[in-house]
């Protein structure tokens, strides 16, 4: 793996949206539960939530027949912003991350398993502002935008995401706020984890000073 940025040149970060930018277990579980009320099929909300990252069918098909996930999918992305965007908050150190990167000069970027209008109205709702959201893409298939866009670097807590970076060709940097432990992430091989983003502008800073890569990941 390797990134294509310069050390030292403005960089383009890509970021994952759930437990990464921002909690959205309340929302999630909310909704969740707003839809078993609905349909009369039992979710366990609070499993659910433990397993953020991947589709949501995938989710769904925990719950529902074969037959029911595509109308139920529909249903609940539907339901969404009722039950989910406003119980929903930033992680900490969110938007200091997203300025973390303008202040260097860069693009901030949010890509994105959630269903993207949904995943719109989480960051407006908070007045997290990336210069642009793209939804619906998990793990491999987020290297598409993440090419697209020029991403150097991408941001997320998930198994997934670190693929995602790495068939992009772009630098992994994990947070450990979601459902993948440290080690975890590190093992299916983060170039750098961090604790949360909290820790990201220091991060970044290390990133772009002379020493370029090699200090990033020291």
């Amino acid at each position: 793996m390797a990134s294509t940025n310069r050390p030292g040149s403005a960089p383009t970060v890509g970021f994952d949206l759930d437990m990464t930018l921002i909690d959205s277990r309340p929302g999630i579980r909310a909704c969740y539960l707003a839809l078993s009320e609905r349909t009369g099929t039992y979710v366990d909300a609070d499993l659910a939530v433990t397993r953020l990252g991947p589709p949501l069918v995938e989710e769904l098909a925990h719950w529902f027949p074969a037959e029911e996930i595509a109308a139920t999918a529909d249903l609940y992305r539907e339901m969404y912003p009722e039950y989910a965007v406003t119980a929903t908050p930033a992680l900490p150190g969110a938007r200091e991350a997203i300025e973390a990167v303008r202040e260097a000069g860069g693009r901030a970027i949010v890509v994105t398993a959630k269903y993207e209008p949904n995943a719109k109205l989480h960051l407006e709702h908070l007045g997290i502002e990336p210069d642009a959201v793209i939804g619906d893409l998990w793990a491999e298939q987020k290297a598409v935008a993440l090419r697209e866009h020029g991403a150097d670097v991408y941001v997320g807590d998930h198994l997934g995401d670190v693929r995602g970076a790495r068939t992009a060709g772009a630098l992994s940097v994990a947070v450990a706020s979601g459902p993948c432990g440290a080690e975890e992430l590190r093992a299916a091989g983060a170039d750098v984890v961090l604790a949360d983003l909290t820790e990201f502008p220091e991060w970044l800073a290390g990133y772009r000073d002379a020493d370029g890569l090699d200090t990033a990941r020291a």
